[in-house]
């Protein structure tokens, strides 16, 4: 499993080179884009040939999925502690059905511990971020978490047997694949990796 997660800010041709990511068969494109208000978000995804919308997990904004055919929503660290205590009243309002529930974690017992049943969960650094310089390598094996755990932090085409040796069933990956000359060529083959 490969999820391609949006760089923070907008870079040139980003919506051209995911639409080339989505017809090389991504399947799981994270939206996330701290700095963009609801409209703005409605207009990235406005952007995006409407067949792909159902690849798409939103970080900010949940209630988008009422208003695009999306594929799910993903709560970052600070936002599952602060809601998911309660689910129910967070999610009442949200058009849930079918879609996939997700969330990052930055400790693997933090992980373990959580009650909550998200359909996966987003573990990292595992590796030396490759976008954010300040995330060091700390190489959590997560054999033991009998849970769909996806590795973050460093992730290139070349170190995804790393990954699996450490117990990881798919990969998350930013910099991997926005800060690469050749993108697509990069993907293609990441899910060589995964078939």
């Amino acid at each position: 499993m490969i999820i391609v997660i949006a760089p923070e800010k907008d870079i040139p041709n980003e919506i051209e080179i995911l639409t080339q990511l989505f017809k090389a068969g991504l399947q799981y494109f994270h939206f996330r884009k701290p700095n963009k208000d609801y409209q703005a978000h409605c207009d990235y995804l406005n952007s995006i040939d409407k067949q792909y919308h159902n690849r798409i997990i939103v970080h900010y904004h949940h209630k988008l999925i009422n208003d695009f055919n999306l594929k799910g929503i993903h709560f970052q660290e600070q936002e599952r502690i602060n809601h998911i205590n309660n689910p129910g009243q967070y999610f009442k309002g949200l058009n849930l059905f079918g879609k996939t529930i997700s969330s990052s974690f930055h400790e693997p017992k933090d992980l373990e511990d959580c009650y909550f049943e998200f359909d996966y969960h987003l573990l990292s650094p595992v590796f030396a971020s490759i976008s954010k310089k300040e995330k060091i390598a700390r190489g959590f094996d997560v054999h033991s978490i009998d849970k769909v755990i996806i590795g973050m932090g460093g992730v290139t085409a070349d170190n995804l047997a790393a990954f699996d040796a450490l117990g990881y069933q798919g990969v998350g990956v930013l910099g991997g694949i926005w800060n690469n000359k050749t993108p697509i060529t990069e993907f293609k083959k990441m899910k060589q990796h995964f078939k």
